[in-house]
C-alpha cells in the first residue's frame, strides 16, 4: 500500500498538526505502508520519507509557517509517478487544493483529515469578511473526500451542523513515557530563577487565537493572597510574544519554545496547566500536560473539553470569561488535595491514550477505502472485457 500526504505544515515546524502527521507518517511505515509528502519546505529540511518539495515562502504573519506555491504539472506528474493507493489532505487550502485536483484527474481516493477551525482565526485576525465563504468553501472542498478524520467528537458535530458527511473521529495519543510525573525537578526553579511557591504553566502558540489576552488578564487579576504564591511560566512563540512580554507582571517567564525531554521537565515540574484557548478542534498540550499528571483549566469550548473531565481532573471555565478563569484558579488554591486528586485522574486518563490506539481505526478505514477503490476498478475492468468479448463474439 502507498500513500501521499499533502499538507501545509509538517516536521520539523513545531505545532500539533505537523507532530500528529510525522507520528502517522511513522505508523504507516511501520506497518509497511510507503508514503509520499507534499509539503512547503524550509530551507535544508531532512526528512526520512520521500519528499515531494514545494517551493514556498514565509508566511507574513505566522513567518516559521511556510506558504506553498505548488507547481501543478509537477505534483501531477510526482503523483503519477509514485502512484499511490490514496491520497490523504491535511489542508483545505493551496497544498491541499492542488493535491485534490491531481489525485481526481488521476482518479486516485482521497480522505482528508480537519485539524484547525481556521473560522475563529478570521475573527482573531480581523478578516471576519471572509468568514461567509469559508463554510461553503470547506463543505465543497470535502464533497468528494471518502473519509474526514476529525480529532474530537465536538468538531465532529460541527462539522456536521455544517453540512459536512463521512465524518470519523481520529483522536491523539500520547507519548506517557515521555511525559510523566516522574520527571518533575527542582533544577526547573534553579533554571529560571524562582523563588514563588507555585508554578502555573501555559504551553501553546503566543498567537490571539490562543486567548492570550484572557490570560493576560488572570496574571494580573489574581487575588493578592494567590499572586504572591504563584509564577507563571509561558512556554511557546508566536507574533504576540514581545506583546505578551510587555504586558505581562514579573512573575512571568517567557521560556519560548520547547521540545522533548526539556519540554516534559516543564510539565513534570508545574502544579497547574491553564488553557484558556476556546478554538482548539483537539489540544494536544492539554493531553501531554495530564500525562505529566497536571490538573488543568480549559475553556469550556472545543475538544479540550473531552480531555479535562470537569470536576475529575481539573475544571472547564466559560470560554472568554476572566471571571469564571479566576474562579476555577482561587477553587484549586482553597483545595489543594481535591486539585492533587485531579492529577492523579489526569494521569490515568492519558494512560489510556496512546498513538497506537489513536491510529489503528484510521488506518483501518484507509485500507478499506483503498481496497474498495481497488475492487471497484477492477469489477469495471472485467466488465469491459466481458463487454468486448460479447461485442467480439457477435
Amino acid at each position: 500500500m502507498r500513500i501521499a500526504v499533502f499538507s501545509d505544515t509538517y516536521v520539523p515546524q513545531i505545532n500539533g498538526v505537523a507532530l500528529t502527521l510525522k507520528r502517522w507518517t511513522d505508523y504507516l511505515s511501520d506497518h509497511g505502508v510507503e508514503c509520499m509528502l507534499f509539503v512547503p519546505t524550509a530551507p535544508e529540511p531532512s526528512y526520512e520519507e520521500e519528499v515531494c518539495r514545494l517551493a514556498s515562502i514565509p508566511l507574513l504573519l505566522y513567518p516559521e509557517h511556510r506558504f506553498a506555491i505548488p507547481n501543478l504539472l509537477r505534483i501531477r506528474h510526482q503523483l503519477s509517478r509514485f502512484k499511490p493507493d490514496l491520497v490523504h489532505i491535511a489542508t483545505p487550502f493551496n497544498v491541499g487544493l492542488a493535491g485534490l485536483t491531481a489525485a481526481q484527474k488521476l482518479h486516485i481516493p482521497v480522505v482528508a483529515s480537519y485539524h484547525t477551525h481556521f473560522d475563529h482565526y478570521l475573527d482573531s485576525y480581523r478578516f471576519p469578511f471572509a468568514r461567509a465563504c469559508y463554510w461553503p468553501y470547506i463543505k465543497w472542498f470535502h464533497r468528494s473526500c471518502s473519509a474526514i478524520f476529525a480529532p474530537s467528537l465536538e468538531t465532529i458535530n460541527r462539522l456536521e451542523d455544517k453540512g459536512l458527511r463521512n465524518l470519523a473521529l481520529w483522536t491523539r495519543g500520547v507519548d506517557c513515557d515521555l511525559f510523566t510525573p516522574e520527571k518533575r525537578s527542582d533544577r526547573i526553579r534553579e533554571q529560571f530563577g524562582i523563588k514563588e511557591r507555585y508554578l502555573l504553566l501555559f504551553v501553546g502558540r503566543l498567537a490571539p487565537e490562543k486567548d492570550l489576552d484572557i490570560l493576560l488578564q488572570l496574571m494580573h487579576r489574581l487575588p493578592e493572597e494567590i499572586r504572591g504564591q504563584v509564577h507563571w511560566l509561558i512556554v511557546g512563540d508566536g507574533p504576540m510574544m514581545e506583546q505578551a512580554r510587555q504586558e505581562a507582571p514579573p512573575n512571568a517567564t517567557f521560556a519560548g519554545y520547547q521540545s522533548g525531554e526539556a519540554l516534559a521537565e516543564l510539565y513534570a515540574s508545574s502544579d497547574l496547566f491553564v488553557f484558556p484557548s476556546s478554538t482548539e478542534t483537539f489540544g494536544n498540550v492539554v493531553l501531554e500536560a495530564a500525562a505529566s499528571g497536571l490538573p488543568s483549566i480549559v475553556a469550556d469550548s472545543g475538544g479540550v473539553t473531552e480531555i479535562v473531565q470537569h470536576g475529575e481532573s481539573g475544571m472547564h471555565a466559560k470560554a472568554r470569561n476572566t471571571e469564571s478563569f479566576l474562579a476555577a484558579l482561587t477553587d484549586w488554591a482553597e483545595h489543594p488535595g481535591k486539585w492533587q486528586e485531579f492529577g492523579v485522574n489526569a494521569r490515568a486518563f492519558a494512560l489510556t491514550r496512546t498513538w497506537d490506539l489513536a491510529m489503528e481505526s484510521i488506518y483501518t478505514r484507509c485500507v478499506q477505502i483503498a481496497e474498495s477503490e481497488h475492487n471497484q476498478l477492477a469489477a469495471a475492468r472485467q466488465t469491459m472485457v466481458c463487454i468486448r468479448e460479447e461485442s467480439e463474439t457477435a
